[in-house]
């Protein structure tokens, strides 16, 4: 029985790992700076580490948002993975954490209570994330430029942009795997198994999920912004890393696509670019108002069939 309840989590996991891991190494991939086969093996390895390392936080957070019974918080996670799926679908960035709690937030209004207190906290990082992602890829990329640019050699060059690529990658699987993991088990917390069980299987859940990377998001995520060089693509990736990082310690899941988005931003304008994909973010955005409503309006379809059919 226990199993039965997981299903929908691991579900989900997978469904996170395949859409959100193109925001850890899409544009290093895209633009042929590392190969994608390496990229996934890395990442996969590195989010499960900083799911089981950094992840509680927060779990904590998720597990209270709602007092949802053990039956309805399992629906809310497959209704999330299926809002997932459907943006995948279309090669759109999707925020599981928008996923999560537009279920969770539309089948408490019919069947139990919610916190608004987290809600309102969880609302203020949908904003902040990606301006906070803008601003952290626009520093490091002018502190990063005047090293990679001023005081280095043509070799050095070569050399410090490997390093720098892989350690920002290796660093954004961590933090996604931190941030994240509580979208994918974090409603279990106090419910069913301990904090260490729903780590793990959160944790590899998304591991398997980046094995089998949607390559429509990553093309979306990679190129479709804005045409980024090596070394600017490994800046947005490194300013991703930061501010999911930053959200696990605080304990508030956030978008991984949000914060890619901010950091690609970030480093266009600190190139100077000033032609972005309008169509493009405009798809985005519509992910991002989109994701949490349409997993909302699932999750009250299928209770409604639920109940009706009962």
């Amino acid at each position: 029985m226990l199993l039965f309840y997981l299903i929908p989590a691991i579900l989900l996991g997978w469904s996170l790992g395949s859409n959100n891991s193109s925001n850890i190494f899409g544009p290093a991939v895209t633009s042929g700076l590392v190969s994608y086969k390496k990229a996934i093996i890395v990442s996969a390895f590195f989010v499960f580490v900083g799911s089981v390392v950094g992840g509680i936080n927060g779990l904590n957070t998720l597990g209270a948002l709602t007092n949802l019974n053990i039956e309805l918080l399992s629906l809310a996670l497959f209704c999330a993975f299926l809002a997932m799926i459907f943006m995948s679908f279309f090669g759109l960035p999707a925020s599981a954490t928008q996923a999560v709690v537009g279920a969770l937030i539309g089948l408490s209004i019919l069947k139990g209570t919610f916190n608004s207190l987290i809600l309102t906290r969880i609302f203020i990082s949908w904003i902040l994330t990606p301006i906070g992602a803008l601003i952290f890829a626009f520093i490091l990329y002018k502190l990063l430029a005047l090293m990679f640019r001023k005081f280095l050699g043509i070799t050095a060059q070569d050399r410090f942009l490997k390093v720098l690529t892989w350690i920002a990658i290796f660093y954004s699987a961590y933090s996604l795997g931190a941030n994240n993991v509580a979208n994918v088990t974090g409603v279990f917390a106090d419910v069913l198994l301990t904090p260490s069980f729903l780590l793990i299987i959160g944790g590899l859940s998304i591991a398997v999920g980046i094995l089998t990377t949607n390559k429509k998001v990553l093309y979306t995520v990679g190129k479709g912004i804005v045409e980024l060089d090596h070394f600017s693509s490994s800046v947005s990736i490194l300013g991703t890393g930061v501010t999911l990082w930053i959200y696990s310690l605080i304990g508030v899941p956030v978008s991984a696509a949000q914060a890619t988005i901010g950091a690609i931003v970030g480093v266009g304008i600190a190139t100077g670019t000033r032609t972005f994909d309008t169509g493009t973010i405009m798809k985005v955005i519509f992910g991002w108002v989109g994701t949490p409503m349409i997993s909302g309006i699932i999750s009250l379809i299928v209770l409604f069939l639920i109940q009706l059919l009962s």
